[in-house]
């Protein structure tokens, strides 16, 4: 989506060390929540970074609170069939959403009803802020850097373009090289990352855009040419320049993207912090350090940070949806 390497080096202290502070800091949340399972709805599919995260994720929270976390995939329409359930769950606690900045941020102006209002049904709890996105390139299409997949473009005259949804940082990449280049690159979009780099390795797509690990694949397979990253360099990847050291001016090529956690607005405030510090102290956990040196990521965040990320985002991130023709809501 720069990385260092000290990023994904995170404190060596152990997990039953931090569990012990909430119970001063959330005595009467903790009491009232969890009282029963909890759902943790992940609005994409299974085996995606996602899902993977909602997992690790929830697996601490549930030993940490002492009631299982049960993971349910419910993809669909950028996201938004998934988070709409939990829109309209109980707003106490039990009902939890992992997605990404696509679902929280642009559904609200690439879909005419979502089925949830993010500003007023949902309430963001905690983010993982997002890592650097890679540009792969089919190996019949001789690209190897932005110069050579803008003169293949336009070359070509249309550009068949895999994204993992509708109004996703993909989509959106699309639309502002598109601009800047005057392309035609097309978007297609799939139901989730699996799904577009099983498209990739099948030869159906000249190009492709998603995170660091699921591209393995397809780059290991030879099915793929990394041509670029988003906006972050990746540390795995060092020669790999990002797409505005190759030349994009878009400001949407500063912005990270993130995955996070979000409830139905009316739930409790301290049961919103109680989630929060538990995403927080998970970072340490070591199933959950693994997944996220995986794939390459932050560790997550706490709730007003996470809520400063997504309003500095969000207006550049609407920019380059207007500029596709869509009004935000």
């Amino acid at each position: 989506m720069s990385e260092k390497l000290d990023r994904r080096h995170f404190i060596a202290a152990g997990t039953s060390a931090l569990a012990m502070p909430f119970v001063s800091r959330s005595a009467s949340a903790q009491a009232a929540w969890p009282s029963r399972q909890i759902r943790m709805i992940c609005s994409y599919p299974a085996g995606g970074q996602t899902d993977l995260l909602a997992r690790a994720y929830g697996e601490f929270i549930s030993k940490q609170v002492g009631k299982t976390v049960v993971v349910e995939n419910k993809p669909g329409a950028s996201g938004a069939i998934g988070t709409a359930e939990v829109a309209r769950a109980e707003p106490d606690g039990h009902t939890v959403l992992c997605s990404i900045s696509t679902t929280y941020i642009m559904n609200r102006v690439v879909m005419k009803n979502p089925g949830y209002d993010m500003d007023k049904d949902l309430a963001l709890v905690s983010v993982i802020p997002g890592a650097g996105l890679l540009l792969v390139a089919n190996p019949k299409t001789g690209v190897k850097t932005l110069e050579d997949f803008v003169a293949f473009a336009r070359k070509s005259g249309k550009v068949n373009f895999g994204t993992y949804s509708a109004g996703s940082a993909p989509h959106m990449t699309i639309n502002e090289l598109n601009k800047q280049y005057g392309l035609n690159i097309e978007p297609v979009h799939y139901r989730g990352e699996a799904p577009m780099w099983t498209g990739m390795l099948e030869g159906t797509l000249d190009a492709a855009m998603g995170s660091y690990t699921a591209a393995q694949s397809v780059l290991q397979s030879d099915r793929g040419t990394l041509f670029a990253v988003h906006s972050k360099k990746v540390d795995a990847i060092p020669a790999i320049k990002t797409l505005p050291e190759q030349g994009a001016t878009s400001k949407f090529f500063t912005v990270s993207g993130f995955t996070g956690w979000a409830v139905p607005k009316a739930t409790p405030q301290p049961v919103v912090d109680r989630l929060a510090e538990l995403c927080v102290a998970a970072n340490n956990d070591p199933k959950v350090k693994e997944v996220l040196a995986t794939f390459v990521l932050e560790p997550a965040i706490g709730f007003k940070e996470s809520n400063a990320l997504y309003q500095r985002e969000l207006p550049i991130w609407i920019e380059s949806a207007q500029s596709l023709g869509l009004e935000p809501a």
